[in-house]
Parts: C-alpha cells; sequence; structure tokens
C-alpha cells in the first residue's frame, strides 16, 4: 500500500511539473507574438499628416515613425510624434505598429524590436518605412549605417552611412489596412515567421513619449484635423524647442460627432496579420448613422477568415480527482486543441494563397467577392466543426453519475 502510495504522489507530481512546463512554454511563445490594446474603435483614423524628420541626434538611434493612437478615455485619435530611440539591442530594429480591420472595427498592434522588421500592414510611414520593411538603414556588426538618401542625417558627425537610392511607388496616406479604403497589402511567410521571433516591446523611452502624446489635447484629431502641431521630435518626450510641426494634414478628416467609438476587447496575441489586424471581431457601434463617409461600412459579424476567429484558448487541466482520468482527458485535449490550431493555420495559409492569385490575376470585385464568399463558408464550417469536437471532449471528461449504477434496494429480486 506505502509503495503504491509513493508511486501515486510521484506520479502526481511529475504531471504537474510537465504541465507547468508547458503553460511557461506557451507564456514565453506569446511573449513574443503582437499584442493588441484593448479596444476595438469603429471609426477609420486619420490619414498619416505631412512632415519632415527631423535630424538624427547622435549613432545608435533608430528612427520610430509617428502614428496615431486612440484615447479610449476621451474617445479620440491622437498623434504619436515620429522620433529617434536608441536600439535596445545591437543588430534589432523598429517594427512599426499599425492599425487593422478587425471585421467591426479598427485594431492598433503594437510596434516591437526585434532582428527583422516584420509585416506592419503596408502602411508608408516614410523615412525608409515605405510599407515593407526598411530602407533607412542597416547594421554592419555592432554600427548601424544610415541610408542618407531617405533619412536626415549629419554626415560631419556621423560617418557610418551610405546612399543608396529607393524608389518609393507608395504614396498613398491611410493609416490603416483593411477594411474600406484600407490598404490592402498582406505579409509574406517570412513577415510572418519574424512575428514569432524573439521581440522587445517598446522600450519605457517610447511608451513615456506615447503618454505625453496622450496628455496634449492638441495633438487629438478633432483638435488638429489630422495636421498635429508636433509631428515629429529628435528625442522620446521632446515637445518643446526644436519640434517638428505637421505641413499638412494627409487627406480630408472629419470625427464623428458623437464618438464613442471604443469596443472592449482582451488583449490578445497572434501573429501580425495575418499577424492579424481582423482576430476577435467586436460587435458594430449601435449608431451607424454617426459615421462619417471615410469610415468603413458596416460589415457582417460573421467571421470570414480563421483570422477572424478570437484565438482558442488553451484547455484548463481537468481535476475529476482521479489522476490518471485526469491525465488520459488532459491528452485528449492537447491532441483536439493542436490539430485544430493546425486546420486553422492551413486554412489561412490556403485563403491567403488564393488572394495572392486573385491580385496576380487582377480579378474583377465581383470575382473577389465570390471568394470572399467561399471563404466565410469554409471558415464557419471549420469553426462549427471544432465546437462539436470541444462539447464532445467535455461530454467524455464528465465523471460517471453515481445515480446511473442502481443500488441494491433499488433492484429488481432474482428469480
Amino acid at each position: 500500500m506505502h509503495i503504491r502510495s509513493i508511486r501515486t504522489l510521484l506520479f502526481g507530481l511529475t504531471l504537474g511539473l510537465l504541465l507547468t512546463l508547458v503553460m511557461m512554454l506557451s507564456m514565453s511563445t506569446a511573449s513574443f507574438a503582437q499584442i493588441g490594446v484593448g479596444v476595438f474603435v469603429n471609426f477609420a483614423p486619420p490619414p498619416l499628416p505631412v512632415y519632415e524628420q527631423p535630424l538624427c541626434p547622435g549613432e545608435g538611434y533608430i528612427w520610430t515613425p509617428g502614428y496615431w493612437a486612440y484615447g479610449d478615455d476621451f474617445d479620440d485619435y491622437y498623434w504619436v510624434p515620429g522620433t529617434w530611440v536608441i536600439a535596445p539591442e545591437v543588430g534589432f530594429l523598429w517594427t512599426p505598429g499599425y492599425w487593422g480591420w478587425g471585421g467591426s472595427g479598427f485594431a492598433f498592434y503594437e510596434g516591437y524590436w526585434g532582428p527583422v522588421v516584420g509585416f506592419y500592414g503596408g502602411i508608408n510611414y516614410g523615412f525608409g518605412y515605405f510599407g515593407e520593411g526598411f530602407a533607412g538603414g542597416r547594421w554592419d556588426h555592432d554600427r548601424f549605417y544610415y541610408n542618407t538618401s531617405v533619412t536626415n542625417v549629419n554626415v560631419t558627425n556621423i560617418h557610418n552611412v551610405y546612399n543608396t537610392t529607393v524608389i518609393n511607388n507608395n504614396t498613398t496616406r491611410v493609416s490603416f489596412n483593411g477594411g474600406n479604403g484600407g490598404i490592402s497589402a498582406r505579409p509574406t511567410p517570412q513577415q510572418e515567421a519574424a512575428a514569432h521571433e524573439k521581440h522587445i516591446p517598446p522600450v519605457a523611452v517610447q511608451t513615456q513619449h506615447a503618454q505625453a502624446a496622450r496628455s496634449n489635447p492638441q495633438q487629438r484629431a478633432s483638435a488638429n484635423m489630422g495636421k498635429p502641431p508636433v509631428a515629429a521630435t529628435p528625442k522620446p518626450g521632446e515637445f518643446k524647442g526644436h519640434v517638428v510641426e505637421a505641413k499638412a494634414a494627409g487627406g480630408s478628416y472629419t470625427p464623428p460627432a458623437n464618438r464613442g467609438g471604443k469596443q472592449p476587447r482582451e488583449n490578445t496575441s497572434a501573429p501580425r496579420p495575418e499577424n492579424r489586424p481582423e482576430n476577435n471581431a467586436a460587435r458594430p457601434s449601435s449608431k451607424p448613422e454617426n459615421r462619417p463617409e471615410n469610415n468603413a461600412a458596416r460589415p457582417s459579424s460573421k467571421p470570414v477568415h480563421p483570422r477572424d476567429i478570437p484565438p482558442a484558448d488553451r484547455p484548463p487541466a481537468p481535476n475529476t480527482g482521479n489522476a490518471k482520468r485526469d491525465q488520459k482527458y488532459q491528452q485528449q485535449q492537447e491532441k483536439v486543441f493542436t490539430k485544430q490550431q493546425q486546420e486553422r493555420d492551413k486554412l489561412q495559409q490556403k485563403q491567403e494563397q488564393e488572394h495572392q492569385r486573385l491580385d496576380q490575376q487582377k480579378a474583377s470585385e465581383e470575382r473577389k467577392q465570390q471568394v470572399e464568399q467561399q471563404h466565410q463558408q469554409q471558415t464557419q464550417q471549420m469553426q462549427q466543426r471544432h465546437e462539436q469536437q470541444q462539447q464532445k471532449v467535455q461530454q467524455r471528461q464528465q465523471p460517471p453519475s453515481r445515480e446511473s449504477k442502481p443500488s441494491s434496494k433499488d433492484r429488481p429480486p432474482g428469480p
């Protein structure tokens, strides 16, 4: 008896350690993915303003372009100025954040530092960030070299420079991906892979820089109409002195008369769309008549692509009191969870390839709509199938009811 108890105890401890290790690895992997903000906004951000890049303050600084953020407490977009930031690690580059249409609202996906520039929505932020990759400079061992054809560098003080002409055919000032009027760019497999590599989130000076912009009412879109008074700064947090004012708004912008466009959502860890700007669709606004003309039309709330479905939560470890049964159910849960993730990724990849073929063939809008309807049917069928699979696993998890066995009192007498 004692030996059996010891074996049971050791088995339980081993299983607990394994589950803890799996959870730690899952959390570690998730920390490398891109994190979305906690709100959806049901009207589009303004176009990107036109402004000049301030002079690079010194070696090691890398340009981080300005962007529109959203203040959920005052229901308005506000401009976070572009600025020069020292790279947190040698060899790391900045991948800008971007807004992405999520089926019934816009979600912002934070930028990050990493060895490779990933997908940032195809947005033309300028100064080397023309929608894909970064042409403003490169690392050579432990020194960063600046491309003076697209960055503002004083070559008298900074000698690690080069000059390579960059042809930029992306002239739009649109500040969001997807939706009505948004950028239609999609990530390459390499960009999707980059989203899973080791990342460093915005450093402290970048967070403080964004907070300073948030606290300045003149940076809000409803006050500056898309032309912020501080469009760029030489260093983070320097909102006075040698700041750069926007020369012009990137296009017409009329904020909704009655805002309140925020919609809560949980933070998600997901690769950048398709990383995915369309993850976790929120409820559409109940007052569509308040939308300006440049806002996206209200689409169907049903998922069109696997990326529109909220990321599945890893099933919790069962606890029926029977260690052997719990281990069996846990293995079944993990098997179903892994298989469903693979199916989602496979279907998403297939649909992405169809999108690329349509773009290459320059297909008509009618043809694109037909394909989108097919994608919606495929996605919903997959979603229903997964829900049924999860229900079956949960039903098998239920411990046998004691009431299902008749007691000796209820048994009929034998012959």
